[in-house]
């Protein structure tokens, strides 16, 4: 985590937790990078899919951002609503970015080389994932971002193997 986001910081309290689920309540850009950051620290030995759900404007992108920055990218991270995915191929583990916002059919995931991305390991990170249902594998972790109050709330719903990413989290917020 750099210095500039704050890494002695303690993420937020949360707001619920089950084993599996967690709820988050995160205040301001900073603090969404931070979680992201975090969360980056926790995947770097897991492979799978992520699902990141929420409207326009909760900040998707601006976690994978976070993300990104926690596993050592430094480039621009930007969302890929008009390529549709967005490859980072210099970090470990390898993320493929993908925002389905455009897609018309769940069946053109297979002109994008769905199959071929699923076949190499990394971490696949789907915003607006309900675009290709049908086609995309399960979610390994599934965010859904929804504005709140002030700033956001973020539920982390882990598949079980993935749970000791939610408990880990989870010890870093309490």
């Amino acid at each position: 985590m750099s210095q500039s986001q704050g890494s002695d910081q303690a993420l937020p309290k949360p707001a619920s937790q089950r084993a599996d689920e967690l709820v988050l309540e995160v205040v301001g850009e900073t603090a969404q990078l931070m979680l992201g950051e975090r969360l980056a620290e926790l995947l770097r030995s897991y492979r799978g899919t992520l699902y990141l759900r929420g409207d326009l404007g909760t900040g998707k992108t601006t976690l994978v951002r976070g993300l990104l920055r926690g596993l050592g990218y430094q480039g621009a991270v930007r969302s890929p609503t008009y390529t549709l995915i967005e490859p980072y191929e210099a970090v470990e583990p390898r993320v493929m970015h993908l925002d389905l916002y455009r897609l018309a059919d769940p069946e053109e995931l297979d002109y994008l080389g769905l199959r071929d991305l699923l076949e190499h390991p990394g971490l696949i990170l789907i915003e607006w994932p309900e675009r290709g249902a049908g086609a995309l594998p399960l979610a390994d972790l599934e965010l859904l971002i929804e504005h709140a109050v002030e700033g956001r709330r973020i539920r982390l719903r882990a598949h079980p193997s993935w749970s000791p990413v939610v408990a880990a989290l989870a010890a870093q917020a309490l």
